[in-house]
């Protein structure tokens, strides 16, 4: 037995899996300090389902707090951004392209040094300790208490980085300390970007850890809990107050694994409906399909594991206009329950729509018999053309494929899609991302630059292979169930000795121990 949770903008959602059955599955409003709504969806679900505290084994947690945090400017420290690099790499220095309040908000402690390597590991200079010492004084006496390290093509050699990482944890012991080559892949700007991302979470990380902790423990729930990433993985705790950033997009990505167990579909396009948006993406055996451009999060590029996904302006509290010709993109939110017609609001929105066309029973229909029905068919029309063009876009081949529907406001789709082959809409599809949470993998990636010289391309991709399993087994997958889903190769024609990009991810499920 587990039980999945997804903290939300506006809910918490729980089930409680059995196997790959749901026990049971409910929904709470999201409270300001986690742990109280963790706590009372934790209460509700046990409950309902007359599961007892010892029989669970295994907590998963999906959370919007630091894709939130970076957005909002919220709860940030000040970073010591440090480069390992020149003479290369002079002409951008770091957070060049960050919008200037997020820059303002982390300091703008920017520390240039010499070091770094090339592509096939020879070096651009050698490392410079001594300014690496001085720039451990700078941090004391600005007293700040997290930095991150970035050393060009890292990912290959990542030593100068470690070796920097050391004398700064010599100088200022309580130093909280971000290194790229263990975060970002090969792509240096957005890898910095991200660490120093990373970097600025630190402390906020550790609370919401602690909080998660403190909720588990307020109801004697002594199971190990872990934390979805955003490639539809899990982490320990102890992994994500180290690496917060490898949570943003994780909900999307929890809702699209759990929208493929409920239906039964390993190749699909799932449509997430929420109360403000809607996110469109790709199944591919199971996991969402990833993006191959460079993810903008909170005005900042990064190169992130993200799920390629679009996002539409349609939801249930979706504000309806012009007689239903035009949908959103604004939306009254979780103030759905005072703001629409059907609650006693003054705001037309989807969810009236429905219950005006007799699709729903929510709320008081009287409320929005008097809606023309011009403008009820229309809104219809409106919306399902919307999902339709979204489903249409995200799709990489002509050939309809199932659509599944999942999320709180899925309800707003009642007829089949052109461009779908079927329209699914499973049971509980309402908590997808809970049961996506709860069936959450272990997974384990590389992403480097291999030379092929004296080597062959067999060889180089097995050892990838090996070394994705690995990774995956240390980060507490059982090693019988680890198998390979993903493998892309780059060839890189501007580099010599035929030089190849190769990433390789594997994924096993956890040991429940």
């Amino acid at each position: 037995m587990r039980i999945g949770i997804d903290v939300g903008g506006t809910n918490t959602d729980a089930a409680l899996m059995d196997g790959m059955t749901v026990k049971g599955a409910c929904k709470t409003p999201t409270t300001s300090d986690v742990s109280t709504g963790i706590s009372t969806v934790l209460k509700k679900v046990l409950s309902m389902t007359g599961v007892s505290v010892s029989e669970i084994k295994a907590v998963m947690i999906g959370t919007t707090h630091f894709t939130n945090a970076v957005v909002e400017r919220k709860r940030l420290l000040e970073v010591a951004a440090i480069r390992l690099g020149l003479p290369a790499t002079k002409g951008l220095p770091p957070m060049t392209d960050w919008p200037g309040d997020l820059a303002t908000t982390l300091g703008r402690h920017i520390f240039m040094v010499r070091g770094g390597h090339e592509f096939d590991g020879r070096e651009i200079a050698p490392l410079d300790e001594k300014e690496i010492l001085r720039i451990a004084g700078e941090i004391r006496a600005r007293g700040l208490k997290t930095a991150s390290i970035t050393s060009v093509f890292s990912p290959v050699t990542p030593i100068m980085e470690q070796r920097a990482a050391e004398i700064l944890k010599n100088e200022v012991p309580d130093l909280s300390l971000s290194l790229s080559h263990e975060i970002g892949r090969v792509g240096f700007l957005e890898r910095e970007n991200a660490t120093i991302m990373n970097a600025c979470l630190a402390d906020l990380s550790s609370r919401v850890v602690s909080s998660f902790h403190s909720a588990l423990k307020e109801l004697s729930i002594d199971a190990p809990f872990f934390i979805s990433q955003n490639d539809g993985t899990l982490m320990t705790p102890d992994y994500v107050a180290r690496y917060p950033v490898l949570t943003f997009a994780s909900g999307p990505t929890n809702s699209m694994r759990g929208a493929a167990l409920l239906a039964g579909e390993s190749e699909a396009m799932v449509v997430d409906i929420g109360g403000t948006t809607s996110d469109v993406g790709m199944l591919m055996q199971g996991f969402p399909r990833e993006s191959a451009v460079a993810v903008d999060i909170g005005g900042v590029r990064t190169n992130f594991r993200m799920p390629d996904v679009l996002a539409i302006g349609l939801g249930g509290g979706t504000i309806v206009r012009d007689e239903g010709m035009r949908i959103g993109p604004d939306s009254v939110g979780y103030e759905i329950t005072s703001k629409a017609l059907v609650f006693g609001g003054d705001t037309l929105t989807t969810t009236d729509i429905v219950v005006a066309a007799g699709l729903e029973d929510i709320g008081d229909r009287s409320r929005v018999a008097h809606i023309p029905a011009r403008t009820v068919n229309n809104a219809l029309d409106t919306m399902h053309r919307m999902v339709d063009e979204a489903v249409d876009r995200m799709k990489t081949s002509a050939d309809p494929l199932p659509v599944i529907l999942v999320g709180g406001g899925s309800i707003l789709i009642s007829r089949d899609l052109p461009s779908a082959s079927k329209v699914i809409r499973p049971e509980n599809a309402s908590v997808a991302n809970a049961i996506g949470a709860a069936i959450a993998q272990v997974g384990g990636e590389v992403d480097r630059i291999f030379s092929l010289e004296g080597t062959s391309r067999d060889v180089v991709l097995s050892a990838a292979k090996a070394e994705a399993a690995e990774r995956s087994t240390n980060a507490g997958a059982d090693p019988q169930s680890v198998k390979i889903v993903d493998i892309e190769e780059v060839p890189l024609a501007y580099l010599p000795g035929s030089a190849t990009r190769i990433r390789v991810k594997a994924v096993g499920d956890l040991v429940m121990g």
